[in-house]
C-alpha cells in the first residue's frame, strides 16, 4: 500500500538523522557566506521593526530574505539530486525517491 505523505515525511526524518552530507568545501563555503548575509539581513529586519519602519519597506527587506533563503534551497537540492540521490539509487535505494518527493513538496509550500 502507498505510503501517505504524513508517513513519509516522518521516515524520512528519522533517516535523515543518522546520515551527513559531504559537500566540497567551495560549496560549503558559498552556503555559509550566504547563510552569513541571511542572519544578517534578519538582524536588520528585526531593527527595523524595532525601530518602526514603514511596513512595505520590511516587507521588501523579507522578501530580498526569502528569496536569498531559496538561492541557498537550490543549491542544497542540487546538490542533493547529483550527489545522495544519485549514489543511493545506484545502491539500488529507491526509497531515496519518496523522500525526494516530501522535500520537494516541502520546498514547494512556500
Amino acid at each position: 500500500m502507498e505510503k501517505n505523505i504524513e508517513e513519509l515525511n516522518h521516515s524520512t526524518e528519522e533517516s535523515i538523522t543518522c546520515r551527513k552530507s559531504h559537500h566540497p568545501e567551495r560549496v560549503k563555503k558559498n552556503l555559509t557566506v550566504r547563510l552569513n548575509r541571511i542572519e544578517g539581513q534578519i538582524r536588520g529586519i528585526k531593527g527595523m521593526v524595532e525601530k518602526d519602519v514603514y511596513c512595505d519597506d520590511i516587507i521588501t527587506q523579507i522578501s530580498a530574505t526569502q528569496s536569498a533563503l531559496n538561492s541557498v534551497a537550490k543549491i542544497l537540492l542540487e546538490g542533493h539530486l547529483k550527489g545522495c540521490v544519485v549514489d543511493r539509487l545506484a545502491e539500488g535505494d529507491e526509497e531515496v525517491l519518496d523522500e525526494l518527493l516530501v522535500t520537494v513538496q516541502k520546498l514547494m509550500k512556500k
